[in-house]
């Protein structure tokens, strides 16, 4: 009798740890669905990601690298990602921004531009910042750049747990898909990158190890 008392028991508690097994391996409500790593999209990419960019490299070819870098920024509310690597011999890095309507632009501009370049001094910088006007333009690369933003953003790379901070001026080409972008951090020259606008479907993104990881 005593044997069968314990047999029961055992059992009891065999059904017990299955059946807490067997609710830890059941998706909890509300939680996100597993990602299709066949089919990501540019606004899932992250570092140590395979980006390629339909007929955006040299000779028209397209564009891969390795993601080697994310930055998160936020500037008064507005967030965007910029995820960077190498190809052939230089940096390049793709922009993503929007939510619903994706804005894409690659910074693959060989030249390495300054202020000078631009026509433009520290003067005309802080004046547009304080009118704030979508109107201020200036002539640069035989195209008319029109003001579009300024602020302070704060930036996070990943693996980083404190954000670094600096100030920009963003510049949209006229009848055009490229944007200017002037940064300033603290005790730093000023930075100069051009982008071009990008179709989101014209970008595809790998992650090592694929449908196992």
């Amino acid at each position: 009798m005593a044997n069968l008392i314990i047999l029961a028991i055992l059992i009891a508690l065999l059904v017990i740890v299955l059946m807490q097994l067997f609710k830890k391996s059941q998706p909890s409500a509300g939680s996100n669905p597993p990602q299709d790593l066949a089919n990501l999209k540019v606004s899932d990419a992250r570092a140590g990601d395979v980006i390629s960019i339909a007929g955006a490299g040299d000779d028209l070819n397209d564009l891969d690298f390795t993601s080697d870098r994310l930055t998160r920024y936020e500037a008064s509310g507005r967030r965007w990602f910029e995820l960077s690597g190498g190809y052939r011999e230089r940096r390049v890095a793709l922009r993503v921004a929007g939510d619903d309507e994706l804005e894409v632009h690659l910074h693959n501009d060989k030249r390495s531009l300054s202020l000078e370049d631009l026509g433009l001094a520290e003067e005309d910088l802080a004046q547009m910042d304080e009118r704030q006007n979508t109107a201020d333009s200036f002539e640069f690369d035989d195209k008319v750049w029109l003001y579009r933003r300024s602020r302070e953003v704060k930036a996070w790379r990943t693996g980083q747990t404190q954000s670094s901070s600096f100030y920009y001026w963003e510049f949209h080409e006229q009848g055009g898909n490229r944007l200017l972008e002037i940064r300033k951090s603290e005790a730093e020259p000023f930075a100069v990158a051009a982008y071009t606008g990008i179709a989101p479907g014209d970008v595809s993104v790998y992650r090592p190890g694929g449908l196992t990881s």
